[in-house]
């Protein structure tokens, strides 16, 4: 079949029911998380761009980065970002539509998955409430879930976890956590990752990705700790007969040549880029992979005839200087500004999308090897022959070893530091 005959048939198999349901006649290739998975483990050696839309100027500089690319793509909103207390207009009942708008009106073929990043379980009352919102977020349009215990001891974590999946619908990507993003505080070890792993296998629950604490943080990079490859490296290994892919958390301000050899000495296939598309989308200044540059008060530095106009740049440092907001706080903006970012001229507005384009591509082709994964995405749903390509994995685990009872005896004798306490949602 030619191109266009492979994705008129991949659009007509491999949308979900989720999806086909809210866009009956779209054109846009919105897919499960699982085949952009398999696209990168295909190609070998390269990663997703998962892109945290925390504005729409994000959601369409970052399709037309994958178009150019001929790239998969996730977009994704985390529960800090887009969920009930959100910081950010798009959110998990909004970014669905946004995507599917964006890819109808700028003619975006590559397959694109939406995610819902860190769907942050801090306590029992947590738990109770993902059982309605979980499923309302996929009855909005997401495709692909991460839920994340790992603010919680191991034994809870998995238990958590295991109480959820069962409302995250089959054919959706997963993602699970071990270990918070905090930095070179509380690194990931092999025996927790194990733990948390075969406990979900033993309960024929099969993650396409793991995320790590393995040195990043969220926000500004304040630090040369970054990612630590040989740790990932280790973990990764010691999990291979799970079939389990490694999620990149904290990539803004980690440099090209580390975020390659993650591409290359491991198995991760998706990496979380937030904060640096939203400060590119302003117009800051940013070294060549994303963190944004302060100047000797600590100040960001405004590039003159970018992003924003200078005079909107004005009004968002008064407010954030009038909200005691500091440099990592500026996230924080992009609710009460959204709609005056919208309100801007056409010239302005599209150039702060084409500022997250050109970045997003840069990674893409020059970083990340995602060049050219939308065919194999593609040739993958055409294969299935369905929206879900199945579970990555088969049961190794024997239940009968992985009770609750079994679980926390089991968590009582890992040995690991978590690190300090406090709060590290991105």
């Amino acid at each position: 079949m030619s191109k266009i005959a492979d994705f008129q048939k991949a659009l007509e198999i491999g949308r979900p029911p989720n999806v086909k349901s809210l866009f009956p006649n779209s054109k846009a290739l919105i897919v499960s998380g699982k085949f952009i998975d398999i696209a990168m483990l295909t190609k070998g050696k390269a990663i997703c761009m998962a892109a945290n839309g925390r504005s729409h100027f994000v959601i369409r500089g970052a399709l037309k980065a994958a178009q150019r690319a001929n790239s998969v793509l996730m977009i994704e909103i985390a529960k800090s970002e887009g969920g009930a207390g959100a910081y950010c207009a798009v959110n998990f009942w909004n970014i669905a539509r946004q995507v599917d708008a964006v890819c109808n009106e700028l003619n975006i073929t590559v397959p694109v998955a939406i995610h819902a990043d860190h769907y942050g379980i801090k306590n029992a009352q947590d738990i109770q409430k993902a059982k309605t919102e979980i499923p309302s977020i996929f009855d909005a349009g997401i495709t692909s879930i991460a839920i994340d215990a790992s603010h919680m001891t191991d034994d809870k974590n998995l238990l958590a976890s295991l109480e959820l999946h069962p409302f995250v619908p089959k054919w959706a990507g997963f993602e699970t956590e071990v270990g918070e993003i905090k930095g070179k505080e509380g690194l990931s070890t092999v025996e927790e990752a194990m733990f948390l792993i075969q406990g979900l296998n033993a309960h024929d629950i099969f993650p396409n990705w793991i995320a790590l604490n393995n040195g990043t943080t969220h926000g500004i990079e304040e630090s040369a700790q970054g990612i630590q490859v040989e740790l990932t490296a280790d973990i990764h290994k010691a999990l291979e007969k799970y079939k389990v892919s490694g999620a990149q958390h904290g990539t803004s301000g980690n440099s090209s040549d580390r975020l390659r050899e993650i591409a290359a000495k491991t198995r991760t296939t998706k990496a979380n880029v937030a904060t640096a598309l939203q400060m590119i989308s302003w117009g800051l200044e940013v070294n060549d992979y994303g963190n944004a540059r302060l100047d000797a008060d600590g100040n960001f530095v405004k590039v003159k005839g970018e992003g924003v106009t200078e005079e909107m740049w004005n009004e968002m440092t008064k407010y954030a200087k009038d909200k005691g907001l500091k440099a990592g706080d500026y996230k924080k903006l992009n609710l009460p500004f959204e709609n005056k970012l919208l309100g801007q001229t056409k010239e302005i507005r599209e150039r702060m999308s084409k500022r997250v384009e050109d970045f997003v591509y840069n990674m893409m082709t020059k970083v990340l090897n995602a060049q050219d994964t939308a065919d194999i995405a593609v040739d993958a749903i055409l294969k299935a022959g369905a929206y879900d390509p199945g579970p990555k994995s088969a049961r190794i685990e024997n239940p009968s070893e992985w009770t609750p009872e079994k679980i926390v005896q089991r968590a009582g004798s890992i040995s690991g530091d978590k690190g300090a306490k406090g709060n590290f949602d991105d």
